[in-house]
């Protein structure tokens, strides 16, 4: 369990509350500040956030240790937009996890918000968890316009400042996308031999790895041979396994922000913080089971259409792509894969309402 220490410094806001602040001592190298939960009010958002169920308590199995080093530490972004869908993932990682008490939750946010902090207290009143603000100004200025708008929000870039952002005594840590649910014990996920890589994720060598860059890259007699020594191939940032002590020893957060700023002067690929991961760290990764990551459930990046399972085992369902499974159930036009997700939707509609 996480020691904070809080020192009540009574301030007197719009709304005539008082509000007590918790002060974290935090290393020098970043301005984020980590928030404490029951402990920090800011003004509500403006955004309506969805109104959701209790979910019940899981408790941990005899085997489970109570250890420090027993902690498997996942990150996840927190937004009004994917709020939903974070509750679905939350709740299918404590459902499938044989310790679900040793869980502890990591979430990044661009503003800090009492409702979004009260929204997960009362869904999950006996969660660990602690958020932290994601300043945006890390990457302003360094993101380059994607195919698709959702892939420009700073949000999306704050994977690449984990190390940064996490607690010291954090060494390894999961990092998911919000458009998921886990069937299966995440800690196999977590257990994973690193083999003294730095990053863990499913890889597709079979798809065209040609295609994560454009034409002005692979012309580029100096830009073509970034891989050469390495056999590259494409793998999804949005299921990674990353040993925090090794990312911050090898800079690997600078490395990624170089191909970044070298975007901006050379337009060299298309899908927003995808393809500086894979210039960093393709074909120099532990690759992992693909059973970890069946991607790609919501379809391309343009349309969205409907796509089947890929065939083989399955530990984690990810809706990539355009289609959101909440967004087409709501529409009445789910794709057949959505009902795999609904079970975990934790969304209080008015007919749950009208149920009780």
């Amino acid at each position: 369990m996480a020691l904070w220490r809080t020192l009540p410094i009574p301030i007197a806001s719009p709304h005539g509350l008082i509000l007590s602040f918790l002060i974290l001592l935090h290393s020098a190298v970043t301005t984020t500040v980590a928030i404490r939960v029951r402990t920090i009010i800011h003004d509500p958002s403006p955004v309506k956030l969805p109104v959701f169920r209790e979910a019940p308590a899981f408790r941990n199995g005899d085997s489970c240790g109570s250890n420090k080093d027993d902690r498997i530490h996942i990150a996840m972004t927190l937004d009004e937009n994917y709020l939903r869908g974070t509750m679905a993932a939350v709740l299918s990682m404590l459902q499938h996890s044989t310790c679900p008490e040793n869980l502890s939750f990591h979430f990044l946010c661009a503003h800090s918000d009492v409702e979004l902090v009260s929204s997960i207290e009362s869904t999950f009143p006996y969660l660990n968890f602690k958020i932290y603000r994601f300043d945006s100004n890390r990457v302003r200025g360094k993101i380059s316009k994607s195919i698709r708008q959702a892939l420009d929000q700073p949000l999306n870039y704050a994977r690449i400042y984990l190390a940064d952002i996490l607690p010291a005594d954090v060494k390894r840590v999961l990092y998911l996308d919000s458009d998921l649910v886990v069937v299966d014990d995440i800690g196999k996920l977590w257990d994973v031999d690193m083999e003294d890589k730095v990053l863990a994720a499913p890889e597709y060598c079979h798809a065209n790895f040609t295609v994560y860059f454009n034409d002005a890259f692979w012309s580029d007699p100096v830009l073509s041979n970034t891989f050469q020594g390495r056999n590259p191939c494409y793998f999804n940032t949005g299921v990674m396994v990353v040993d925090v002590d090794k990312w911050r020893k090898g800079g690997y957060t600078k490395k990624v922000e170089q191909w970044m700023a070298f975007q901006k002067k050379k337009r060299i690929y298309h899908l927003g913080s995808l393809p500086p991961f894979l210039l960093v760290l393709a074909g120099n990764i532990k690759p992992v089971d693909h059973r970890w990551n069946q991607h790609g459930l919501g379809g391309d990046n343009f349309e969205g259409k409907c796509r089947n399972l890929h065939p083989g085992p399955i530990s984690l369902l990810h809706w990539s792509g355009k289609g959101k499974p909440w967004l087409r159930l709501d529409s009445r036009k789910p794709c057949v894969v959505d009902h795999l997700w609904a079970p975990y939707d934790l969304y209080r509609s008015s007919r749950h309402f009208l149920e009780e």
